[in-house]
């Protein structure tokens, strides 16, 4: 309860603390309604009322629901859930608005019409990156490897291209994140972990960003490479071949994370706590020369990761980066961040901590409990975030950028929830859902 109440509070100071500076001070942080990337606008839309149905059905029966059923089932039902709710929170401001997010003159769409010749924008991709060039790269598209762009522009190629089918993508293929974490729990935890946290995977907070911004996908993108990985450790310690294929798959995947966002080399601090909740560092005979494919791939291609790394920075601190205080965003990040996940989440971080703390027997006897995976996990995902936070090169806007780890976080719910009674566990649903709402209500979110 004490970090749910802290969580709470580094809230409500991050909102409040802007408002008794100085204007001069306000104007240098870039984001009206800081902590959060937008500005403030009290409203309502299309998305309100299946927002607030969908709000009340999951506090009211997803409890008991999740108590029940084959497991398959709830993962894909989570998930699904979890997509209705995003959807739902991203058009509180209309669907015009849901659906031009990444159309605009800085986001990768706006770019795509120019890529002819992929061989040439690999190859030109790192020169083009540092601002006041004549074919400077816009904004996103500057800010992160080419692998993002690269996905834009292949759905186009086949048909899908537009601000509504890569906004449905985006959202489709965050809200998919949540099957693959809760089939990473129940291999890590247990099935019983992973049914009490499925709820609060449904009624994510950061289903908002999962909705606005291209980091969706990319949080998706991690889910399934770290679920692939817990899953290759688990079948490799006990002897199963099939893992080497899991481990395969898991090095593809978070390989391209790399490639998709430049702060997800840090997803490597919860790849290893993944490996060490499972006992197994044969995984990474596999998943490291696999992921190493995806490197070589962009390099034949004319793409070099640490150039496009260094062109980033320059660019960062060609822009607000600059100005921005980092003396309130050092922690204003990680309200941002608490605003993805929830009070809940808070509270899980604290029982998290609490499983992996000093106790008398060895880590072997520990990990006997397998609670325990859950919470090295969720341990892991926020020792990301501080190394992210402290690096300087994310000043504002990790609502979104975070989402790849704050999905985790969330999930550490389930840690404190576990064998809790039914309205316990619907009051704490509510606490983070009604956080989600009044932000999606009363804030008009930027990406």
């Amino acid at each position: 309860m004490a970090w749910a109440a802290g969580t709470a509070l580094l809230v409500a100071a991050a909102f409040v603390v802007p408002r008794l500076e100085s204007r001069g001070f306000r104007m240098r942080l870039v984001a009206e309604a800081a902590p959060i990337f937008g500005r403030f606008d009290p409203h309502v839309g299309v998305g309100t009322v299946p927002a607030l149905v969908i709000a009340v059905v999951v506090v009211a029966w997803g409890p008991a629901l999740a108590q029940r059923g084959p497991f398959p089932a709830l993962a894909w039902g989570t998930a699904l859930v979890l997509a209705g709710w995003s959807l739902a929170l991203g058009t509180v401001g209309g669907w015009h608005s849901f659906a031009t997010k990444l159309t605009g003159y800085d986001q990768y769409l706006h770019e795509v019409p120019g890529v002819h010749d992929i061989g040439y924008m690999l190859r030109s991709f790192a020169r083009r990156i540092p601002d006041y060039q004549p074919d400077s790269w816009t904004v996103h598209v500057s800010g992160h490897p080419p692998g993002a762009l690269l996905t834009f522009v292949w759905l186009d190629r086949i048909g899908l291209g537009g601000g509504t089918c890569a906004a449905l993508f985006c959202v489709a293929a965050g809200a998919s994140g949540a099957a693959a974490v809760l089939i990473a729990v129940r291999a890590l935890s247990g099935e019983d972990v992973a049914r009490s946290a499925a709820p609060f995977l449904a009624l994510f907070p950061g289903g908002l960003w999962l909705a606005v911004s291209a980091d969706a996908y990319f949080a998706g993108v991690v889910a399934w490479g770290l679920a692939l990985l817990a899953l290759s450790g688990v079948a490799l310690h006990r002897g199963d071949r099939r893992g080497w294929a899991a481990a395969v798959g898991a090095g593809v995947l978070l390989g391209w994370a790399v490639y998709l966002n430049y702060g997800l080399v840090l997803v490597g601090i919860p790849a290893l706590a993944v490996l060490a909740a499972t006992r197994s560092a044969r995984p990474l005979l596999a998943a490291v020369p696999a992921a190493l494919a995806v490197t070589a791939a962009f390099l034949a291609g004319g793409f070099w990761w640490l150039a496009g790394y260094h062109g980033v920075v320059t660019r960062y601190y060609q822009g607000i980066a600059s100005f921005r205080p980092f003396s309130y965003w050092i922690w204003g990040d990680l309200a941002a961040a608490a605003c993805a996940f929830g009070v809940a989440g808070g509270a899980g971080i604290g029982r998290a901590l609490a499983a992996l703390g000093p106790r008398r027997e060895s880590w072997r006897h520990r990990l006997r409990d397998r609670r325990v995976g859950l919470a090295a996990v969720v341990c892991a995902s926020v020792a990301a975030m501080l190394v992210a936070d402290v690096s300087a090169l994310s000043k504002a806007e990790v609502e979104r950028i975070w989402l790849p780890f704050t999905l985790w976080v969330t999930c550490g719910a389930g840690l404190v929830v576990i064998g809790r009674p039914r309205p316990t566990v619907s009051a704490w649903l509510a606490a983070s859902a009604a956080g989600a709402l009044l932000i999606a209500h009363l804030i008009r979110i930027y990406q």
